[in-house]
């Protein structure tokens, strides 16, 4: 065994050694305490308690230089950001994590449950933010400092570190900062963690996200409702109208009818990368609906390679006291979940185009919120990279996804900083994550820490040459084009 193999191993031993004597569970315990409820504006001091009093005290001690960054668009949320500089001409790598969570939903949480407190059951570790994302940054800092100490003081590569407090409210401001900041944020690769695993026992490695466009449907025919016998059959009903336009749109069998709205064929390096992965299956897991979405493809292929158009709520007259009246107006607010690709940022002329041609031009489209959808190559040097260091940790290939289902802001590093983004997700989809009951799964966080020391220990032996690798590949992709 070579030294620097002996080396690793410590690192990756020093890192699980983190979690077996409590480490973890101990600064989750105390993380998962602070209410950091981005969507509750009362709760803003938290986010900067949490930054001051958990994260800055973990930084500094590993020999970061930290500042506190004020938000440009939303002021109750700000950043933080920190950076160890070892030696210009190492390699750099830019990581992110976010100390905001949903609304804890007291209420609602099992019995003996709460959602600021730390409670261990069978393996599972019951907070908000266990999951998302507490647990997931905190894994990836102690994976670091593990590194460090296994190193004698030293990383190898340089590191920063951006944290938000808005993400679960759309990341406000974080654009505006990694404009602002892409001096101090320029990094050759991110690193990060956030969503699932593809399931619980396969490590995972996803390379952006789908995007997503929310948007809204509105009928407004008049200012009041109207007695539906006087007048049923003579006045247009609007949420008549508005059912025959979501149906216009997406067909009952959940296949989008907008052709603008559409992607491209799925490219056979998505469905090489997908094949012989299944869609969720832990013990929670909703059922599969297999006749549902595109034909002819698998339902990972649906969620991960396709796009989704979804309505969110819907509302016309009250369903809780309904009247015998015809009611004034009706809406819906939906969400375009898409690859790249699409041609999301005419999103909104696409559907009023469609619904003209079906004769509901009085219904009125309104865009409420966009972010762009995000992919790394597959064959990218910091993908075959990633995926060798985490088969030599844990000792099974890990699931390449093209990106995650869902959507994080990776357009903010991937577009505006230009830099190749790797995220390695430490929760599985049973996670609960934004429900009651959210929870971390002990077996994975304790692989993860192992996963995370190797990922941050080949940085250090081998990002000098990952970087000259990168710079090659974008220059032949360049000549390609």
């Amino acid at each position: 065994m070579t030294q620097i193999h002996a080396q690793r191993k410590e690192a990756i031993a020093k890192a699980q050694a983190y979690f077996d004597q409590g480490g973890l569970l101990g600064d989750l315990q105390r993380r998962v305490g602070f209410h950091t409820e981005s969507q509750d504006p009362a709760q803003a001091a938290t986010h900067l308690a949490y930054f001051q009093q958990e994260l800055i005290p973990t930084l500094q001690r590993m020999g970061f230089h930290c500042r506190i960054l004020a938000n440009p668009v939303a002021p109750l949320a700000p950043f933080l950001l920190a950076e160890r500089h070892e030696a210009d001409g190492l390699p750099t790598a830019l990581s992110y994590g976010h100390a905001d969570v949903v609304r804890g939903d007291d209420m609602n949480w099992r019995n003996g449950l709460s959602p600021w407190l730390v409670t261990v059951e069978q393996g599972r570790w019951y907070g908000r933010g266990t999951a998302d994302n507490k647990g997931q940054h905190t894994i990836n800092l102690a994976a670091l400092e593990a590194v460090r100490q296994s190193r004698g003081g030293r990383l190898g590569f340089n590191s920063k570190w951006l944290f938000e407090s808005g993400e679960e409210i759309g990341s406000p401001g974080l654009r505006e900062i990694c404009q602002a900041e892409s001096s101090a944020l320029q990094a050759d690769v991110f690193i990060a963690s956030d969503g699932p695993r593809v399931n619980a026992d396969r490590p995972t490695l996803f390379l952006g996200s789908r995007g997503s466009v929310v948007f809204e449907l509105q009928l407004i025919l008049r200012e009041s409702s109207q007695h539906s016998g006087n007048w049923g059959g003579a006045l247009r009903n609007p949420a008549v109208v508005l059912a025959h336009a979501l149906a216009c749109l997406v067909d009952a069998h959940g296949v989008i009818q907008v052709p603008g709205l559409r992607p491209p064929p799925l490219e056979d390096g998505v469905k090489r990368a997908l094949a012989n992965l299944t869609l969720a299956g832990e013990e929670n897991s909703p059922a599969v609906d297999a006749n549902w979405g595109e034909p002819g493809l698998t339902p990972l292929e649906r969620v991960i390679g396709w796009n989704a158009l979804e309505v969110l709520a819907l509302e016309s007259g009250d369903v809780r006291i309904p009247e015998n009246a015809i009611p004034p107006s009706a809406k819906a607010v939906c969400q375009l979940r898409f690859v790249v690709g699409t041609d999301w940022r005419n999103t909104r002329q696409h559907i009023a185009s469609h619904l003209q041609q079906h004769g509901l031009e009085h219904v009125q489209v309104r865009i409420l919120s966009s972010s762009a959808a995000t992919r790394l190559a597959l064959d990218h040097p910091w993908v075959e990279w990633a995926m060798a260091s985490i088969r030599n940790t844990t000792g099974q290939p890990a699931a390449l996804l093209p990106n995650l289902a869902g959507t994080v802001p990776n357009d903010a590093f991937a577009d505006i900083l230009g830099l190749p983004t790797l995220w390695l997700p430490h929760s599985y989809p049973g996670c609960s994550q934004h429900a009651p009951n959210e929870h971390l799964l002990a077996p994975v966080a304790r692989e993860a820490l192992g996963l995370m020391a190797g990922i941050w220990w080949d940085l250090g032996e081998q990002g000098s040459q990952l970087v000259d690798q990168a710079l090659a590949y974008s220059g032949d992709k360049h000549v390609d084009s």
